[in-house]
């Protein structure tokens, strides 16, 4: 099965210290392909770079992300976008408002793709068409 993993998600299971909060997410990952949004590789490099992460640290993030496949933006990727933004806009969902940007393209490149997504994040919940992983 396809999986897009959230950045909050993919971010905790690189983490010590908030592995053990991970942990039922990254059960529901083994066996899967994963998928990352191109947005949320780069929440993840922006947030390395505000942390001031060292070397190695970076190394396993870019390890990571090198175990994924990165969904691709595309012409077609930024149609889906738009229609999923309408639809979440029609439907007075969050991931219509622009403080949702990211979670709204994360959510455009499950639905693309055709994958279900991997999050705990509750801004999530019932969007138009997306396939949320529990």
């Amino acid at each position: 099965m396809k999986l897009v993993v959230d950045t909050g998600v993919f971010s905790a299971s690189l983490s010590r210290r908030r592995l053990p909060s991970a942990s039922p997410y990254l059960e529901m990952l083994s066996g899967h392909q994963l998928f990352l949004a191109s947005v949320t590789v780069a929440e993840l490099r922006f947030g390395a770079l505000v942390a001031g992460w060292g070397e190695s640290r970076r190394l396993r993030l870019e390890q990571g992300i090198e175990s994924t496949t990165v969904i691709p933006v595309t012409d077609a990727l930024l149609t889906e976008i738009a229609s999923f933004r309408f639809a979440c806009r029609q439907a007075g969902h969050p991931l219509a408002d622009r403080i949702h940007a990211n979670d709204l393209w994360i959510a455009a490149s499950a639905i693309h793709i055709g994958a279900g997504l991997v999050t705990g994040d509750a801004v999530f919940a019932a969007a138009p068409g997306l396939s949320v992983v529990e």
